[in-house]
């Protein structure tokens, strides 16, 4: 898969739609996210499979990883305590699905990224 070339205006249309959507176990959560983010910035729904955790399931969509400070906007990266799934925002922050909408980390809090395209 490779970067649409309008890849950073559909992210932000994602971002801006989602900012304020809560968490939900079924509907909306830090897997739904990584896909719909992988889907803005690529235009296809990656294949993946469930595996006993995030970073196995998240390994299986066959994104290559690179270390979380060197993720670019659009990656997908995960931050523990608990696992979950976010997308890198810019240089140094990530969003993630929280209670109330979208949270912001700082790319340190991060463990693992993978490269989107």
């Amino acid at each position: 898969m490779t970067r649409r070339p309008d890849w950073a205006v559909r992210l932000a249309a994602l971002l801006s739609a989602v900012d304020t959507r809560p968490f939900d176990a079924h509907r909306w959560n830090c897997g739904r996210f990584a896909l719909a983010a992988v889907e803005a910035v690529t235009g296809e729904r990656p294949a993946f499979r469930v595996q006993p955790d995030l970073v196995a399931t998240a390994d299986s969509a066959g994104f290559p990883r690179v270390a979380p400070l060197l993720a670019r906007m659009g990656d997908v990266v995960l931050a523990p305590d608990p696992d979950r799934l976010g997308v890198v925002l810019d240089a140094g922050r990530a969003a993630f699905v929280g209670p109330r909408g979208l949270l912001r980390a700082p790319l340190t809090a991060c463990t693992t990224a993978w490269r989107i395209g």
